[in-house]
């Protein structure tokens, strides 16, 4: 059995307005799609994080309940994985779903709670995992 597995997010495009998509992949499979905001210069709040790599430890969130958080980023605490569909959706966390798509005529990415629920599934013995963050624009 694996210590912990190895995460990446693969960013694939950023769009001022939608906010960044990319891909998650656990051990070099991929898993899902991902939403973060655009990049803001790592500001509080309203930005994807750098791409470099974090460890995420297991986490219980008062809104989202048991999930993962991204430590060790700098000058940001409490960004978290969790379900979402638009850019609004994410205060500067991780957004999981199943596929992109639309919403309200915008860019989204679609079914993630089920998405969530599988992935938290994938790391139920898991308390942490090394995370890679890489940009491919």
């Amino acid at each position: 059995m694996i210590e912990y597995p190895v995460v990446e997010i693969v960013r694939l495009e950023e769009n001022e307005s939608y906010g960044t998509f990319g891909v998650l992949r656990i051990q070099k499979q991929v898993f899902c799609v991902t939403l973060e905001p655009a990049d803001r210069f790592n500001m509080p709040g309203v930005s994807c994080i750098p791409a470099q790599q974090y460890i995420c430890r297991r986490h219980v969130s008062s809104r989202f309940g048991e999930t993962f958080i991204v430590t060790n980023v700098p000058g940001r605490v409490g960004i978290l994985f969790h379900p979402g569909n638009e850019v609004e959706d994410t205060a500067g966390c991780i957004l999981l779903a199943e596929h992109y798509g639309k919403l309200h005529g915008d860019r989204a990415v679609l079914n993630s709670g089920k998405t969530f629920k599988r992935f938290m599934e994938v790391m139920k013995d898991f308390d942490k995992f090394h995370l890679t963050i890489l940009e491919c624009y």
